[in-house]
């Protein structure tokens, strides 16, 4: 390679995987017996940590809480996560890599995770709707908050009203 191949920016995925995932039904079996719409509330964020050289991994989590009253119903959450390789990039563009694209790859996986535990665990689908990342990235920046979100997302899901 020539020295201008070696300084080229280069983003490639590694790895992607779910880190964590969790699902809980604490009030079954008497929950599915409810014909009450339920209140859903989602919870989204990253986080970025550089693993080696050039090398970072990025975790998507989602939480999904859905409660009739105070009584929760089901409570969901999966961590997506990818390993990077990001070289060649300067700190400024490198961190809109890491709270723009890493999420963006990192989404559709999580939000499969979130749709099957929730059928898995005998409720309709939790299907989230597209997030716009950059946008995300763009507000926090101007408010000097660090890149990571914790926005509300909007559903849609199935039977459940919300």
């Amino acid at each position: 390679m020539t020295e201008a191949q070696n300084q080229q920016p280069m983003f490639s995925i590694e790895k992607l995987f779910v880190k964590d995932v969790s699902l809980e039904i604490p009030s079954a079996p008497q929950v599915f017996l409810e014909r009450e719409a339920p209140q859903v509330d989602i919870q989204l964020h990253h986080n970025s940590s550089r693993v080696d050289d050039g090398i970072y991994m990025t975790t998507l989590t989602v939480t999904v809480t859905a409660k009739i009253g105070e009584k929760v119903m089901f409570l969901v959450e999966a961590g997506q996560s990818g390993i990077f390789q990001v070289r060649n990039i300067v700190n400024q563009e490198l961190d809109a890599v890491l709270g723009i694209a890493c999420p963006n790859i990192l989404f559709p996986y999580v939000r499969e995770v979130i749709s099957d535990l929730t059928v898995r665990a005998g409720f309709p689908p939790v299907v989230l709707s597209p997030v716009n990342f950059e946008a995300i990235y763009h507000s926090q920046g101007a408010q000097g908050q660090p890149a990571v979100a914790s926005p509300e997302v909007q559903i849609i899901t199935p039977g459940i009203s919300h």
